[in-house]
């Protein structure tokens, strides 16, 4: 963790009271999200890091962990508009995207074409079991999450900000599927595991799901609020050995790279791209203002390593052979890569001195 002496100085003394107003908003949120919800705390720090840093969650876990629910609860806390969208093989790309219709104009008498817009033109969208519909359809919200926008008959509408898709997929039930391609799965900037709750945590849910009446949510941010937080993201000062620890973590996890441990090469077949240190800064920034820090540290990075890399990275055959998962890998790459910037070449990145 950086000490006091590494912190970047506070540029505008506005955005740190932003800072403290986030914090606040954050613990607000948990409360209200915790009123339906139990358990998921690292499920539910997660999302919101993503929504602040304007990135897209996909959220995988077998059913009933109650993945739907918790994306509609947060929705909820958040003065945005929320859409549903259950993907099923049949759909195709103009129910998500929307489509054109011929509409006579009652004022000339003339046929034109009207853009009718689909579900995807909301703040929030729930991509229910993506993994259910196929790869053309799955194409055309991928393409709408990047561009944040729709074409169509040669003219672009685009997405109204903030713009969110929180994805679900169902892992253990693959037959009449159609996972995403590797490519693809790098669009979302989270890949969240949603986990069976403790034994409390489920006594709980039994109580409060056949007990009285659901209880209310309250907003508290609202759509104003959620762009400026995320424009203060971006303004959040990074030191120079953050960056380069988050370069170390994504390079390592290439096995044609000169840095790549030895257990990289013998376990994976491809590492992150460069887009998974941008995304390591980006999800540290919005971790620390989350904790109403106006600096990043390295724990910051290191917390969100894992669903940052666990998608980007491919086990070849030899660590699927041993038992060998993605998060162990990452668990591995953490304890292995040292987090003391003295270590290194702020150039270069390379170790200044041999470690152990």
């Amino acid at each position: 963790m950086a000490n006091e002496s590494e912190r970047p100085a506070a540029q505008d003394p506005g955005d740190e009271l932003a800072v403290q107003r986030l914090g606040e908003a954050r613990d607000q949120i948990v409360r209200e999200v915790r009123k339906i919800i139990v358990g998921m705390d690292q499920t539910i720090d997660e999302m919101m890091i993503a929504v602040f840093a304007r990135g897209h969650c996909l959220l995988v876990g077998v059913p009933g962990l109650a993945k739907t629910l918790l994306v509609s609860s947060l929705a909820q806390t958040l003065s945005l508009s929320f859409k549903r969208i259950q993907f099923t093989p049949d759909l195709m790309p103009s129910d998500i995207t929307g489509t054109e219709v011929l509409q006579d104009d009652p004022a000339t008498g003339e046929r034109r074409f009207k853009f009718l817009r689909g579900p995807v033109f909301a703040n929030i969208i729930l991509a229910d079991e993506i993994n259910r519909t196929p790869p053309k359809t799955q194409a055309a919200l991928l393409e709408a999450m990047q561009e944040r926008k729709v074409s169509t008959g040669g003219e672009d509408y685009p997405i109204a900000e903030p713009f969110f898709v929180l994805a679900t997929q169902n892992p253990i039930e693959q037959e009449g599927t159609y996972p995403l391609p590797e490519a693809q799965l790098d669009r979302f900037f989270f890949n969240i595991l949603v986990r069976y709750q403790s034994w409390d945590e489920e006594i709980e849910i039994m109580k409060r799901v056949t007990g009285g009446p659901e209880p209310k949510m309250q907003q508290v941010l609202k759509r104003d609020e959620i762009l400026a937080l995320q424009a203060l993201v971006r303004r959040i000062p990074v030191a120079d050995h953050i960056f380069t620890y988050a370069a170390r973590l994504a390079r390592a996890t290439r096995p044609g790279e000169a840095e790549a441990p030895d257990f990289i090469r013998n376990w994976l077949a491809w590492g992150a791209g460069p887009r998974a240190s941008l995304f390591m800064i980006l999800a540290g920034k919005a971790r620390a203002i989350l904790r109403g820090r106006y600096h990043v540290a390295i724990e910051d990075v290191q917390a969100a390593a894992a669903p940052i890399l666990r998608h980007r990275i491919i086990p070849n055959f030899a660590a699927q052979s041993e038992g060998v998962t993605a998060d162990d890998i990452v668990a591995k790459l953490l304890q292995t890569i040292p987090a003391d910037e003295r270590l290194y070449d702020a150039r270069t990145g390379k170790a200044q001195t041999a470690v152990s």
